[in-house]
C-alpha cells in the first residue's frame, strides 16, 4: 500500500520540526526523519497495526504512536493516508482532519516536510 501525506499533516510535520529547531536545527530535521521514516516503514504491510482513534470511533481511522506524537490515518482500499500528526497528551481535534478526508494529495518527497 502507498503512504499518501495530506496537507494537514505536513503542516504539521513543519510545525514540529519549527519547535525543535528553536534548540537545534539539526535535531529538528533528523526527529521529523524519524516520524516519516517510522510511518512509512510500519504501515504499508500492516496498516491495522494502529489502534482505531478513540476520538472517531471509525475502523478505518487509526493511530500509530511514534515517541510521544500520534500519527492518525486512514486506510483506504490502495492506500494510508496520513491526516494529522500531533502529541499524544492532546484530544484530536475533528476540524483538523475534515478537510484532509475529502481532500488529500501525494505526499512523494520528505522535502515537503522540511524546511527550504
Amino acid at each position: 500500500m502507498k503512504v499518501i501525506w495530506t496537507q494537514e499533516s505536513i503542516s504539521q510535520l513543519i510545525e514540529i520540526e519549527d519547535f525543535i529547531s528553536n534548540d537545534s536545527p539539526k535535531r529538528a530535521a533528523e526527529f521529523v526523519d524519524e516520524i516519516i521514516d517510522h510511518a512509512e516503514a510500519t504501515l504499508p504491510d500492516t496498516p491495522s497495526i494502529g489502534r482505531m482513534v478513540p476520538e472517531i470511533n471509525n475502523a478505518n481511522i487509526r493511530e500509530l504512536i511514534f515517541k510521544k506524537y500520534r500519527i492518525v490515518y486512514r486506510v483506504n482500499k490502495n492506500n494510508i493516508e496520513i491526516l494529522t500528526i500531533f502529541e499524544g497528551h492532546r484530544l484530536l481535534r475533528v476540524d483538523e482532519i475534515n478537510n484532509d478526508l475529502q481532500n488529500s494529495f501525494v505526499k512523494s518527497s520528505r522535502d515537503k516536510a522540511h524546511k527550504a
